[in-house]
């Protein structure tokens, strides 16, 4: 294992110059990881993403391995390292130093995981399959969670990663995905069952479709993908004959030859969008943040969406349409506008701004026809307005539930809605977390 930097006294002064470059916005760090740092001019920062990838690959070589990481990893890397400068470490020996010496900050990590999973809202069993990984050291690994769509379910793919230096691990992304076909049952998963040579089956149970799809097509013999409890009670979704898929389930069709494409989330130590928030996101909703940060690293709140009108970017994501604080939308504000029964008690109408402004759909009571019934509700902060659909998915008009003064608050919002559409933030992911 190469050494990180060439000498401890180094870190702190690399820490503050990594610090001062994640103050100018930038977020990723390109290095050599086949020779130790030096000084800071061995260190290339980035904004973007993609140049920083593009930068590694262009300097790349074989005694020369270059690889971009986020600064944040950095940064942690090095703050590590730092604190080994009290217990007079040698990097200068004969003998390989590494981290993984230090147990108790092995569990440190741990912990920190611990806590960066349950704030982005995952389950206790998920973070006990993280825990089995970072035991068996594998390097890289990825867990799979799901949330149930208004159609189909969202998949959430977790990816973790052991530091290059180190034994830490890092939860540096999501990426999630909405996949409209049937949601898997309890208990299921997607199989592909592939027979060798020797008539016998090979079964590789996965739990993510695209990752199952993708697996099945890179067979080159006979093999099955199918969803099930297991191989003996399966229902066959796709079937290949000597390298050539012959049979799609008819209803499994669009998700086999058009897969939705994923969209990215980069965390930094637990800061970012929440899986409610991400699985949100994907299936068209806004989310309200209050912890974003713009390029010049000044703070600053605003409504996210997904922005499905422009093209994906070079790593193939959606970019983000944003709506300040200048813009105007209120969700409480037009709560109030509304003959929703929820309203009358306070708790639950915290309950619901809350939900609305994680983006979720709510189900509220109105009136209608004289008779109260059930409505799923929507932000439609590009429109200033709240969208109500019946229990079957059928749009509503909002106006049939609006108290009388709502319609003057409407009229107020779309005037200055005109006055201030300057003011909208729609540059794509121009944000810090």
């Amino acid at each position: 294992m190469t050494q990180l930097i060439k000498d401890l006294e180094m870190a702190s002064g690399l820490i503050e110059y990594l610090e001062q470059e994640k103050a100018q916005s930038r977020q990723w760090v390109v290095y050599d990881t086949d020779n130790p740092i030096t000084s800071k001019y061995d260190l290339h920062c980035f904004t973007d993403e993609s140049e920083a990838i593009d930068f590694a690959k262009e300097y790349q070589q074989i005694w020369n391995w270059h690889e971009a990481v986020p600064i944040g990893t950095m940064i942690y890397d090095l703050k590590e390292l730092d604190k080994l400068q009290s217990k007079e470490i040698d990097l200068n020996n004969n003998k390989e130093t590494s981290l993984k010496t230090i147990k108790d900050m092995n569990l440190n990590n741990l912990e920190n995981l611990r806590d960066e999973m349950k704030k982005l809202g995952f389950s206790t069993p998920l973070i006990a399959k993280m825990e089995e990984h970072m035991k068996n050291d594998d390097p890289t690994f990825k867990l799979y969670d799901q949330v149930k769509a208004n159609r189909g379910q969202v998949d959430i793919t977790l990816h973790f990663k052991q530091s290059g230096q180190s034994d830490y691990y890092y939860l540096n992304r999501l990426e999630a995905v909405h996949n409209q076909s049937k949601p898997l049952e309890e208990g299921q998963k997607y199989m592909v069952i592939t027979k060798t040579d020797e008539g016998k089956n090979i079964v590789k149970k996965l739990e993510n479709v695209a990752e199952a799809i993708d697996f099945f097509k890179k067979q080159s013999g006979n093999s099955q993908l199918a969803v099930g409890k297991d191989a003996a009670n399966k229902s066959m979704l796709a079937n290949m004959e000597e390298g050539k898929v012959n049979y799609v389930a008819k209803d499994f069709n669009r998700e086999f030859y058009s897969p939705p494409l994923p969209q990215t989330f980069w965390l930094d130590h637990g800061k970012g969008f929440t899986k409610e928030q991400a699985a949100n996101l994907v299936q068209g909703r806004a989310v309200y943040r209050d912890d974003l940060l713009s390029r010049e690293g000044n703070p600053y709140k605003a409504w996210m969406q997904l922005d499905t009108e422009k093209e994906r970017d070079r790593q193939n994501n959606l970019t983000f349409r944003q709506f300040t604080n200048a813009y105007g939308y209120d969700v409480k504000a037009l709560l109030d506008d509304y003959k929703i029964k929820e309203m009358a008690d306070p708790k639950k109408a915290e309950a619901l701004e809350t939900a609305l402004i994680n983006g979720n759909r709510p189900l509220v009571t109105v009136e209608k026809d004289g008779q109260e019934t059930k409505m799923y509700l929507e932000t439609a902060v590009r429109y200033g307005k709240l969208n109500f659909y019946a229990e079957n998915g059928k749009p509503e008009k909002r106006e049939q539930f609006q108290k009388e003064t709502g319609l003057e608050m409407s009229n107020t919002f779309t005037k200055k809605m005109e006055q201030s559409k300057d003011k909208e933030v729609a540059q794509g992911q121009g944000m810090g977390v």
